[in-house]
């Protein structure tokens, strides 16, 4: 890379790729990744944002090694001082990362300086743009994505104790994370008097905001909210996000906090169809208002469209149970964003090396090859 020094890991010059052939399977799912991606070519877009363009003063190591040790924190839901553990014991990480077998990883500290760095040369776009880079390889690769896209949230805890900062407002003091804001996501059911009963669930934190295809199950567009937004607004920004990466779908899914006549108008003026569930009072009023909506419901795309929303919720549940969107790594909106980016991308990358190439992460989550 002309211009750009990076500092040398070891890997090629003395153990070779010989030890990483013997002990690191071929089809080992870190492996297929490495072959996926363009890391060389991430790596000269990210030195854009390193002073100089990365081409003086100590030699640092390649971005493309420091992502990757981000996205492996992602995939295995390790703190980025256990992942410095892991890339030192794990073969299969070391191989990933490029690094020779007893060549140290670099420290948690020098993740943190990379995220900064990041944000400060290019905001939260820079992430944005290497999600939007991963979803266009995709499309590259020939993934096939369907004409159904499925849009919803999904709620982020901010990383504070909610009862301490009760305490600290209370006593004139600021909030920790500023940016966070009580929201309400789903509902529960409590007896009361002998009746259920349904109340809110309230969480205090962020929302991430995603369009899904269905047909590929690859996420395309995703938004990062305090947890005070409102669901619905954020539906035509998901899908002009689709349109910026050239995901064009045909029908948009989504529950019924979306059924807001703008964002059925909004569909409908860009020939797109609505499959937005419908509140009951749209089709039991007693005016002729309603014979749209009937018309909509009875619409074989609308059906799809509630058949399949439930792939949407199941990735979720798959970005908080195995890879920590639950509750915030960082304080802050614009980091909380890095987090859904990167998990975000982290999803996806699971997807499209287990379409490629057959092989599933989940199988060798804790499959990792140990030195020593």
């Amino acid at each position: 890379m002309p211009g750009e020094r990076f500092r040398d890991t070891g890997k090629d010059p003395f153990f070779g790729h010989f030890v990483y052939d013997r002990v690191v399977p071929r089809d080992h799912f870190l492996r297929r990744l490495d072959e996926l991606v363009d890391w060389e070519g991430i790596s000269r877009k990210l030195a854009r944002h390193y002073k100089g363009g990365a081409s003086y003063g100590p030699a640092p190591y390649e971005p493309a090694m420091l992502l990757k040790m981000l996205l492996v924190s992602y995939l295995y839901h390790v703190s980025e001082r256990q992942v410095e553990e892991l890339a030192n014991d794990a073969l299969s990480v070391k191989c990933f990362l490029g690094l020779a077998v007893d060549e140290k990883a670099p420290d948690h500290s020098t993740l943190t300086v990379f995220k900064q760095r990041l944000l400060q040369g290019g905001g939260v776009g820079v992430y944005e743009e290497l999600f939007q880079g991963i979803v266009g390889l995709a499309k590259e690769k020939g993934i096939e994505f369907g004409k159904l896209q499925v849009v919803d949230s999904t709620h982020t805890e901010a990383d504070v104790d909610v009862e301490e900062e009760d305490r600290r407002r209370r006593g004139g003091g600021g909030p920790r994370d500023s940016d966070a804001h009580w929201g309400v996501k789903g509902s529960r059911v409590e007896v009361e008097g002998g009746k259920k009963v349904k109340k809110p669930k309230y969480f205090y934190g962020y929302k991430q905001h995603v369009s899904l295809n269905a047909g590929s199950g690859l996420i395309t567009a995703v938004l990062h909210t305090p947890g005070n937004a409102p669901d619905g607004k954020y539906l035509g920004k998901l899908v002009k996000r689709d349109e910026e990466v050239g995901v064009r779908a045909e029908v948009y899914a989504a529950d019924r906090g979306y059924d807001d006549g703008e964002n059925h108008l909004f569909l409908w003026d860009r020939g797109l169809k609505s499959a937005i569930s419908l509140n009951r009072y749209r089709t039991e009023k007693k005016d002729r208002n309603k014979e749209i909506w009937i018309e909509l419901k009875a619409d074989p795309d609308y059906q799809l469209g509630l058949g399949e929303r439930y792939k949407v919720e199941r990735k979720f549940g798959e970005a908080k149970r195995w890879h920590g969107l639950g509750r915030c790594r960082y304080l802050g909106l614009a980091k909380l964003a890095i987090q859904g980016y990167l998990t975000a991308i982290v999803l996806n990358l699971k997807r499209m090396v287990k379409l490629l190439f057959g092989v599933s992460f989940r199988n060798q989550a804790y499959g990792v090859v140990k030195a020593g």
